[in-house]
């Protein structure tokens, strides 16, 4: 049996988030300014973490131009709902909080989503309800109901 110790992941990895998907974990975490952005990382028992990928890999993905080193992405949130898997964040200097989706945590991630008024300020957090209905929660509301079919639809479409 394997002992996770705090931090479960040393080094420059601040603000993670994990879920569960059968007997894998997967945690991404803050990466503010720096490209690529969002690392995406695997493990079988939350004591041993391999990083698969970065979510925000293509710099048509992650505008930073002019974001001081303290900017950027804040505080990502990775859930899976129904055969895909989401990211919510905040770009804080270029567009807000927006959701970004792929099938495999490895990639490749959409181009994100820019949720606008419907969701100001950051570290967003992603609920799914049983009635189809996705909500997001952050530091600036209590929550805003979107319903699935909005989020999906907007991103097929490329919005």
């Amino acid at each position: 049996m394997s002992i996770a110790k705090n931090p479960v992941l040393s080094g420059f990895y601040p603000d993670p988030s994990i879920c569960r998907v059968g007997e894998d974990y997967y945690m991404v975490n803050s990466s503010f300014a720096y490209f690529p952005g969002i690392p995406v990382f695997h493990s079988r028992d939350l004591a041993h973490w391999e990083q698969i990928g970065n979510a925000l890999d293509r710099e048509e993905q992650l505008p930073l131009s002019g974001s001081e080193i303290s900017r950027g992405i804040f505080a990502p949130t990775i859930r899976y709902h129904e055969g895909t898997y989401y990211i919510i964040t905040t770009n804080v200097d270029h567009g807000g909080n927006f959701v970004i989706t792929a099938q495999d945590p490895k990639g490749p991630w959409s181009v994100p989503h820019y949720l606008g008024d419907a969701a100001e300020g950051i570290d967003p957090s992603l609920f799914f309800d049983e009635d189809g209905k996705a909500y997001i929660v952050n530091n600036d509301a209590f929550y805003v109901s979107l319903s699935l079919f909005t989020i999906l639809g907007n991103i097929a479409r490329g919005c």
